[in-house]
């Protein structure tokens, strides 16, 4: 019994040893959580700090080349009109009919041109903040489509600048008469002409984007050639809703809209994935 007293204490303060220790280990603990809470959220701040830094640089990119617009924007004024000045007839000349209407429509060619200057530095940010969640296959992809992408893109712009336009407007003009002056609005027609050039570079884009389609085994030629009837259905009624409501303009889309799916079957045809030969047959 006395060594079962004398040992009782022991146990005491042994398990009281102990409850110190648990007391102790609490505080650490909680230290440990409060430290640990942060750390998850870290990479989500980061990613967000990362972000704000790539839209300032874009946007402070955006601001220099809008300075630089804006020193030449006779240059670019007059480069935008062109089109329409080669085939104005004589005595004929833009006009606008609100006050502001004339400086909102320059501001606008500005800053879209602006932003075009400055879409390869915009182009690369996006690029930095995305490219470490891909994998090495995927970024494979990546350089050549920026780079053909773009081409396509403005391909289609000088396409449409130098052969869709002015025969556009030739036909538009030849509507006039000694009564009937063109006088032109110039929002309309800045209007008119922007969406034009971005409707061409966007479906030249077509054949690389049946490149990647037919790589990566998504579509393929037969299926392609297939729907060859409907696609030219298809080019008719876009052009009908994009275009002026004439003939002559749907024709001037539709057509190239037809060529470019004919020779996405030809690219698909050629770079598609190849089907397995089954060697039981």
């Amino acid at each position: 019994m006395n060594r079962q007293r004398k040992n009782a204490p022991a146990l005491t303060g042994t398990s009281g040893d102990n409850g110190a220790a648990l007391l102790c280990m609490r505080p650490v603990g909680l230290e440990m959580i409060k430290q640990a809470k942060p750390d998850e959220k870290q990479p989500f701040v980061s990613h967000l700090q990362e972000l704000r830094q790539r839209i300032v640089v874009c946007l402070a990119t955006v601001g220099i080349a809008f300075l630089v617009t804006y020193y030449f924007r006779e240059r670019v004024n007059v480069f935008l009109l062109l089109p329409f000045t080669k085939v104005m007839p004589a005595g004929s000349s833009f006009i606008f009919t609100g006050v502001t209407e004339a400086f909102i429509t320059y501001f606008k060619i500005w800053i879209i041109t602006a932003a075009a200057l400055s879409s390869p530095v915009i182009m690369y940010q996006v690029w930095m903040f995305v490219s470490p969640g891909l994998y090495e296959k995927e970024k494979r992809y990546v350089y050549p489509l920026i780079i053909w992408g773009s081409l396509f893109f403005a391909g289609g712009v000088l396409f449409c600048y130098h052969v869709v336009m002015p025969n556009l407007y030739r036909f538009f003009v030849g509507f006039g008469s000694d009564l009937i002056v063109p006088m032109p609005d110039l929002k309309e027609y800045v209007s008119l002409t922007l969406k034009l050039l971005v409707v061409f570079g966007c479906i030249f884009e077509i054949p690389l984007v049946a490149y990647f389609f037919a790589r990566a085994g998504i579509v393929r030629h037969q299926f392609l050639a297939t729907k060859r009837r409907y696609a030219i259905l298809a080019a008719f009624i876009i052009s009908a809703v994009i275009t002026p409501p004439d003939i002559i303009s749907q024709m001037l889309l539709a057509l190239p809209l037809w060529g470019l799916y004919e020779l996405s079957v030809i690219i698909a045809r050629f770079f598609g994935k190849k089907e397995p030969i089954d060697e039981g047959a």
